[in-house]
């Protein structure tokens, strides 16, 4: 089956009544969890987007807390498990200041890690991968939310 294009699907839901909407989003809502989760943000988040950081936060504070530091094996592979949550989360926000935050945030919790990730090439070059794209983002933010990130990002330099 082919997918439908979104300006034709744009079409289609402009035809269809509100709960016939309804109907189709909670049908959408049992198949993923991603789509579940998007609907969730959508309906109780999306309003208050500090919030929702904090939640995220939160997640990776809990998340960095549980990590196996048998071996960086595991300390990688939980990291990367980590950072691709905190992309999804992103995604569904879609603000560039919520991505730039969590990045550094995430950054931030990285480099504090114990023990160091000094010790692991790779962890150090996805921290120093996550610094530039937060970087490559920050530029095409507001001048005042600029200046505000800069100060976090003078802090996290490249390992």
């Amino acid at each position: 089956m082919k997918a439908a294009s979104i300006r034709d699907i744009k079409k289609e839901l402009t035809t269809l009544t509100a709960q016939e909407l309804q109907d189709l989003c909670l049908r959408l809502g049992r198949f993923k969890k991603e789509n579940k989760e998007l609907l969730s943000y959508l309906l109780f988040e999306s309003f208050d987007e500090d919030a929702y950081v904090e939640s995220i936060k939160g997640y990776m504070d809990e998340s960095f807390e549980t990590i196996n530091t048998a071996s960086f094996f595991y300390i990688r592979k939980s990291v990367r498990k980590i950072l691709k949550n905190v992309k999804k989360f992103i995604r569904y926000s879609q603000k560039k200041e919520t991505e730039v935050d969590l990045l550094l945030y995430f950054c931030e919790k990285l480099r504090d890690f114990k023990p160091s990730i000094q010790r692991s090439s790779q962890l150090r070059n996805s921290y120093n991968r996550q610094l530039l794209l937060a970087k490559k983002v920050l530029k095409g933010l507001h001048e005042d939310l600029q200046f505000e990130f800069e100060e976090k990002l003078e802090y996290l330099k490249p390992l």
